[in-house]
């Protein structure tokens, strides 16, 4: 199989892994806030590994610190301007961009999908290292946190009232957008190794911003921040453990 097959393939199933996370809706209404918080936590700490192991680290081996620190710098200031400029609607921030007549639920959505997009990125980027397990990590290490944050887009569809089947489609929805990424990465370093240190170093940037500014505020917004925080740790050892075994 060719390395782009292979790397939109990879990203699907990433991305697929949203909609598998928002299963639970379909026999409960209410999870605990305290489970919650530990999951996104654990995401959290999963990104970290996979941006530091993954991305981060083969950046500086192929293409230097410079060029990691620009590409690193550039993939954060992206994000920044889209969360500036598009708009969108996060759980502790609340409303971000200009103003628009959508609906609080689907400015969440939007918040999702530019969530989602870098890290299709980095799962296509991260096959054009040459080795197809460290593409297999990173979309392994994605498609885990993929999983809660399903969950987390799906619950308040479910409070908005929504029925079960359509707050799944949306969830799974918001994940679809990563093959896209995925498939733009891939024939980025493809069509030359010279995009490869900026393709990894871009989609780490903008994987830390997306980390710091939403996923440990959000599973901080409650009393279970001590909790966030063990799990945080936890999915960052198991995707190291995980980084080692395919590495």
């Amino acid at each position: 199989m060719d390395i782009v097959t292979l790397g939109l393939l990879a990203s699907l199933l990433a991305g697929l892994a949203t909609g598998f996370g928002a299963l639970p809706i379909l026999i409960t209404k209410k999870v605990s806030e305290r489970l919650l918080d530990v999951m996104l936590g654990f995401s959290a700490g999963v990104m970290l590994a996979a941006t530091s192991f993954s991305l981060i680290i083969p950046a500086l081996e192929i293409g230097g610190v410079f060029v990691s620190i620009f590409g690193l710098t550039l993939g954060a200031l992206t994000v920044h301007l889209i969360d500036r400029f598009i708009p969108h609607a996060h759980l502790i921030s609340g409303f971000e961009g200009p103003s628009t007549r959508l609906s609080r639920v689907w400015l969440f959505i939007i918040a999702m999908i530019i969530h989602n997009f870098p890290e299709g990125i980095a799962v296509g980027v991260s096959f054009g290292i040459g080795d197809s397990s460290s593409g297999m990590a990173v979309a392994l290490a994605i498609g885990l946190q993929n999983m809660p944050e399903g969950l987390a887009v799906a619950m308040p569809l479910i409070r908005e009232k929504y029925s079960r089947v359509r707050a799944l489609w949306y969830a799974t929805l918001t994940g679809l957008v990563e093959p896209v990424g995925g498939l733009l990465g891939v024939i980025l370093v493809s069509a030359s190794h010279a995009f490869l240190p900026w393709g990894l170093s871009f989609a780490a940037g903008a994987m830390l911003f997306v980390v710091s500014d939403e996923m440990i505020p959000e599973s901080h917004r409650k009393e279970f921040a001590r909790e966030a925080t063990l799990g945080l740790i936890s999915g960052f050892i198991l995707m190291m453990f995980l980084d080692t075994i395919f590495g």
